[in-house]
């Protein structure tokens, strides 16, 4: 590893400065390419798998490197153990900042709840439904006892009724609009 000297002996001139930057820049980028993998490996033990959050402490291990690069460049023997180190209390950090925070929870959409009926509703529903009932023609009406009351599929309230299973299926079909209709009106009534 590259060696930055601590500090000159003498004035300071102003390309000293952008000298130690670039020697600082070349440093870290060593240091980045030769830590990357093994740091990343190092917290997703740590964080038990979580290797999203592994890549983001090691973005913030690195980052708190850059901003003590003079340290590092003072002994680089000492870089491994300080990395090591800082991402440890990086991903200690991270894990108590999670728990301190109440867990994220989404919320059920309360208008796709189901609801426990009301035996009044119920009741409520049932006249409405017979008041609407009495309001269309009766070949709808017979159609619709049929087969939502009875139960008949297509087929047997045909046979029920004397009728061809296409009539029952267009009698059902606009019973059911009729009907719609028929409760619309006697709410608002």
């Amino acid at each position: 590893m590259p060696t930055v000297s601590s500090g000159s002996v003498g004035p300071r001139l102003p390309g000293d400065a952008a000298l130690a930057s670039s020697a600082a820049a070349a440093l870290l980028r060593q240091v980045v390419d030769e830590y990357r993998q093994p740091l990343h490996r190092f917290l997703t033990r740590l964080l038990l798998g979580q290797t999203e959050l592994a890549e983001d402490l090691v973005q913030e291990t690195f980052l708190r490197a850059w901003r003590h690069v003079e340290t590092l460049a003072a002994d680089p023997s000492k870089i491994a153990p300080w990395l090591y180190t800082v991402a440890r209390h990086v991903a200690i950090d991270a894990m108590r900042a999670r728990q301190a925070r109440p867990p994220e929870v989404s919320l059920p959409d309360l208008n796709r709840v189901p609801t426990t009926d009301d035996e009044m509703d119920r009741v409520v529903s049932v006249h409405a439904v017979r008041v609407a009932l009495t309001k269309i023609s009766p070949e709808h009406r017979e159609v619709l006892i049929e087969m939502y009351y009875r139960g008949a599929s297509v087929a047997e309230a045909a046979v029920r009724l004397g009728i061809p299973e296409g009539t029952v299926k267009s009698r059902a079909f606009y019973a059911v609009r009729a009907l719609h209709a028929a409760i619309g009106s006697t709410e608002s009534s």
